[in-house]
């Protein structure tokens, strides 16, 4: 097991691998606390490289309808901010090694508090922040705690002007999180034209390695963005399937069937980077 942690484990992860990493996301407590774990664990064994553990949030401006729902059923077992954090230290003494990234909302984390987040986020094994609704002229203040820390703020970026794109990119930390399609999360059948020109476009002002998310579904579409980035991040439909065999991860007969599920998701998914 790797010892580092923080970004010198997700640093460490894009440069052993000459292929794109697989960025699976999921939502912490859904459908249990407990499933959680088991999903990371399943996760991994399938070959994800990070793991995004999203905090459930009632208002979460960037997720769409899938996502939203993970968010009700984690909300509904009293998920909070904290049990999300304490959940990755039971993952890492099951035995998940790889770079785990918070994803959460500014509220949750303004009242957890920027000095006690990072604190039980390092003690249990954390490696990155990503919080999709801080704009990056408001990140002063926490990108001063991270570094303490060693524990990357991941920054977003979209299809926007090329002014603001630059600036975005130039200041990112740990990996540059590219947003493939404008609007919320959610499969998608097609990306936002011009996607391959926009990932260029970050890449020559980036300093640390980029990967893309936002409605990537199919392999297809995993095979078309690979020689674009350095990692392909898969939410929603994941999500997706973790909802359909949520009953079956809850009941300890049927566990491993819903398991299978997901690992069979995730072996089509990444067949198209093979």
């Amino acid at each position: 097991m790797n010892s580092q942690r923080g970004n010198s484990a997700i640093q460490e992860k894009f440069r052993e691998s000459s292929a794109p990493l697989f960025i699976p996301f999921i939502t912490g407590g859904d459908p249990t606390p407990a499933a959680t774990i088991d999903i990371a664990l399943a996760l991994q064994e399938q070959g994800a490289d990070i793991l995004e553990l999203g905090v459930p949030y009632s208002d979460p401006l960037a997720d769409g309808p899938t996502i939203q729902k993970a968010s009700a059923r984690a909300l509904a077992n009293k998920v909070t901010i904290h049990d999300c954090i304490r959940l990755v230290g039971e993952m890492r003494r099951k035995g998940l090694h790889i770079p785990v990234i918070l994803f959460t909302y500014y509220n949750p984390v303004m009242q957890f508090g920027f000095h006690r987040l990072f604190e039980e986020m390092k003690r249990e094994g954390l490696d990155g922040l990503l919080v999709p609704d801080l704009p990056l002229e408001e990140t002063q203040e926490i990108k001063s705690i991270t570094k303490d820390y060693d524990i990357p703020l991941i920054s977003l970026v979209a299809p926007t002007s090329k002014q603001r794109v630059q600036k975005i990119a130039q200041q990112a930390e740990g990996f540059l999180y590219c947003v493939s399609s404008l609007g919320v999360t959610g499969a998608r059948a097609q990306f936002a034209e011009g996607i391959e020109e926009f990932l260029q476009e970050v890449r020559s002002h980036c300093r640390v390695p980029i990967a893309v998310g936002f409605g990537i579904s199919t392999p297809e579409q995993m095979k078309a963005l690979a020689p674009h980035s350095d990692g392909l991040i898969v939410g929603s439909a994941l999500v997706r399937v973790i909802e359909e065999v949520g009953s079956q991860l809850m009941n300890e007969n049927t566990k491993d069937n819903g398991l299978q599920e997901i690992k069979r998701f995730v072996q089509t998914l990444k067949c198209g980077v093979r």
